[in-house]
């Protein structure tokens, strides 16, 4: 009976142990929910402040070849944002396959880069830091049929015991522009990025642990695992999308808020932080503006939008006709804050009353500013250096807010050619307020109010 008993026991305890089973994989799972809770809750309490670093500061370059590159990067990304508010004419690879995005970015021109560590155990990551666009992505090794040269080693998932393909069925799958490259044969969630300056990324979506800050992570968080790539950016190794969208990081975090504080163009030394959740807050002097809602829907509802009604010079009100700012209902036109762009561009209309307005002001030759890639430059007086040239008072208007630049925020100059130039560009079809125009100033995005917020600051002592 004991013999009989013995073998008995396993057969008569296994629905038990089964249930046993199941029961600890659904605790697992539970944790794992609420450790993404936890982490999302955390930083939405608590707040992550993050380092983000001038892409030239990790080069060595002159001045002159650091405003010739800013300027460069800045036509060739206000290209991309038009191209993508005017699809028709935007250059899209892949066109064969019928699942190209035209995205509204350009991957090789970034401005300010994060440093992140990705999958477990944690492989640090540098990424583009970008407010135009959404997706999360960087560049796989599983294996990489065509990558670009990056600082860091390839990310590969088979090394990660956290990694999880995105099903063709989820909502995350869905939150893709044109996403669908979904099979019986092929159930994951592919993904198909092209740019406007010829780079782009291809691959599938998937789930992994992020860790930001110093030790914050967060689970589950969707990203692109790029397998096939062209192009570059900037000595990173992917992109990290800051945007309105489903797929950016804010909004998988589901923050609030964020802000950040851009040390000056020509420190190379100063870092400029960047703040999420509740850490980001400014003072009760801080101005703020709407964000203008764009009435195309969501193909470009990724770009915030401002509404910029005026330009004031000293104490002149340009006449510029307001409409030249306006976001139309086809989606043309308007102003967007951008981080990836260095220089403010201007509409070309409102761009040529503000250099009359300043040339007029400043009383000095002009000279040639084509080395450094901007169109509106002037000689220094002899015998002294260009920090002496006359910068007139120069100041935005938001709707319910005045931004005033400082001198650093108007002017980039050439010491050695003795050339001062005015740090806009003109654009045409669009305006979009560049970082070096941010510089200076505390930025706080209001994502639960619509609203942009900001006021002056030592940015490198935040």
């Amino acid at each position: 009976m004991i013999k009989l008993l013995s073998l008995s026991l396993p057969v008569f305890l296994s629905p038990y142990i089964r249930a046993l089973m199941a029961s600890k994989r659904t605790l697992l799972l539970c944790l794992l929910l609420l450790s993404l809770c936890l982490s999302v809750s955390t930083i939405s309490s608590r707040g992550v402040r993050l380092v983000l670093t001038h892409v030239d500061t990790r080069a060595d370059l002159t001045g002159v070849e650091r405003v010739r590159r800013a300027a460069d990067r800045s036509h060739r990304r206000v290209n991309g944002l038009l191209a993508a508010v005017a699809p028709s004419t935007a250059k899209t690879l892949r066109s064969d396959s019928g699942t190209s995005a035209t995205a509204a970015v350009h991957a090789s021109t970034a401005t300010y880069l994060v440093d992140l560590a990705i999958g477990t155990p944690p492989l640090p990551l540098t990424a583009v830091l970008d407010t135009g666009s959404d997706l999360i992505w960087t560049q796989c090794d599983a294996p990489c049929r065509r990558c670009f040269p990056q600082p860091t080693p390839l990310y590969a998932p088979a090394r990660s015991g956290t990694y999880a393909n995105v099903s063709c069925g989820s909502k995350l799958c869905e939150a893709l522009p044109r996403s669908s490259r979904c099979s019986a044969q092929e159930p994951r969630c592919g993904y198909d990025y092209s740019y406007g300056d010829g780079s782009s990324t291809d691959g599938v979506l998937a789930t992994e642990v992020f860790t930001l800050g110093s030790g914050t992570t967060v689970h589950a968080l969707a990203f692109g695992c790029g397998t096939d790539n062209l192009g570059g950016t900037d000595n990173s190794s992917g992109l990290v999308g800051m945007g309105r969208g489903p797929l950016s990081l804010v909004s998988q975090l589901g923050v609030t808020k964020f802000s950040y504080c851009f040390t000056p163009f020509n420190d190379t030394t100063t870092a400029s932080p960047l703040f999420l959740g509740s850490l980001a807050s400014l003072s009760s002097m801080a101005m703020s503006t709407p964000f203008v809602p764009n009435p195309t829907g969501a193909r470009r509802s990724s770009y915030y939008y401002l509404s910029l009604e005026g330009i004031t010079v000293d104490d002149t009100l340009l006449p510029i006709d307001p409409t030249v700012f306006q976001l139309t209902a086809s989606g043309r036109g308007g102003l967007i804050i951008d981080s990836g762009t260095t220089f403010t561009a201007l509409e070309e209309r409102a761009f040529v009353v503000l250099a009359r307005a300043v040339a007029s002001r400043v009383a000095l030759p002009l000279a040639s500013g084509g080395h450094l890639g901007l169109s509106l430059c002037f000689a220094a007086p002899e015998g002294r250096g260009p920090e002496a040239v006359h910068v007139p008072r120069l100041v935005f208007h938001f709707d319910g807010a005045d931004m005033e630049l400082p001198r650093g925020s108007i002017v980039v100059e050439d010491r050695r050619a003795g050339v001062a130039c005015l740090g806009m560009m003109s654009a045409r079809g669009m305006s979009v307020l560049g970082s070096m125009q941010q510089q200076h100033m505390h930025v706080l995005y209001d994502l639960e109010r619509s609203v942009l917020s900001f006021e002056p600051a030592n940015c490198g002592e935040l």
